[in-house]
């Protein structure tokens, strides 16, 4: 018996997320939803007040969660989500910076 099922090679996007999204829990909320998906990668804050998200992982996973982002935890204020591809990296798991 052959297996039919097509794997599908990982991906890795780059989000920039925009609005009232640091001390809000938005990298500790996030982390969560990556961990509770199986994907990889990071969230931090940047200077400039977004959030910069790294994920990688199966492709209708991560864009699950990049929709995810779009909405983010309860005291959130998204104004804007950008997502890129980017080179695919092999992160050990998803973390907070």
């Amino acid at each position: 018996m052959t297996n039919d099922r097509k794997t599908t090679p990982p991906v890795c996007y780059r989000c920039l997320v925009a609005g009232r999204v640091q001390g809000v829990f938005y990298r500790a909320t996030t982390r969560y939803e990556a961990q509770q998906r199986g994907l990889t990668g990071y969230a931090k804050n940047l200077p400039d007040g977004r959030v910069e998200v790294v994920v990688c992982g199966e492709p209708a996973v991560v864009e699950s969660l990049c929709e995810w982002l779009r909405v983010g935890p309860s005291n959130a204020q998204v104004s804007g989500v950008a997502c890129e591809v980017i080179d695919y990296h092999e992160y050990p798991f998803f973390t907070t910076r």
